[in-house]
């Protein structure tokens, strides 16, 4: 074999090969945390509301090392007060609790302080999605008075040129897809109720 070929080969197979620990570090865990129930309740509203799994997010939040060590910093003088903590069972990738048991021995911190400040990351995403979901309710209310109008549109035409006139007909594909949208809009506005109360 040529030098240039074998070169390829070894390219190749750094790029495509996965090796059994990478593997296993993807495999599924369960891995129980005593943290305060906002907490539990932030990553729960927040999965909900970006339609991902708890898993994928819990995962995003503690599976970089050095975002983790950074974390922990910050974590290193807090003392957990009289805040009411519960268990709660966490399904997360083997990689992010190796990641987690790592740092928390390294940095000297529970691990569930860890886990807790890792989730208070979230509170910016749900200061902004709680902004937004609030300026999603102005746009459906404005949205509404403007079907109210269509419809007074749609019966003016039935009254003035009936319901067979093809204008007519192009008004009413108008409404009914402004009801669809207006539907759709007010179905984002209910999942993010939760975000109100928490």
């Amino acid at each position: 074999m040529r030098q240039k070929d074998q070169d390829e080969v070894i390219i190749h197979n750094d790029t495509l090969d996965l090796s059994i620990d990478e593997l296993k570090g993807r495999q599924s865990v369960r891995a129980t945390f005593r943290l305060p129930k906002q907490a539990i309740e932030l990553l729960s509203v927040i999965a909900s509301q970006l339609g991902i799994k708890q898993k994928s997010l819990f995962d995003q939040l503690v599976e970089n090392i050095s975002v983790l060590g950074r974390i922990a910093q910050e974590a290193r003088n807090f003392a957990p007060g009289e805040t009411e903590r519960q268990q709660k069972t966490f399904v997360i990738s083997r990689n992010s609790l190796v990641a987690l048991d790592y740092i928390a021995r390294q940095q000297g911190i529970p691990r569930d302080v860890l886990v807790e400040f890792s989730i208070r990351r979230l509170l910016p995403v749900i200061e902004s999605e709680l902004q937004k979901h609030e300026k999603r309710k102005i746009l459906l209310k404005e949205m509404q008075d403007y079907l109210r109008q269509g419809q007074k549109i749609l019966k003016r035409a039935a009254d003035l040129i009936g319901k067979d006139e093809q204008l007519y007909q192009i008004i009413e594909q108008q409404v009914t897809l402004g009801e669809r949208n207006a539907a759709m809009i007010s179905s984002m506005i209910e999942k993010g109720r939760a975000m109100e109360e928490w």
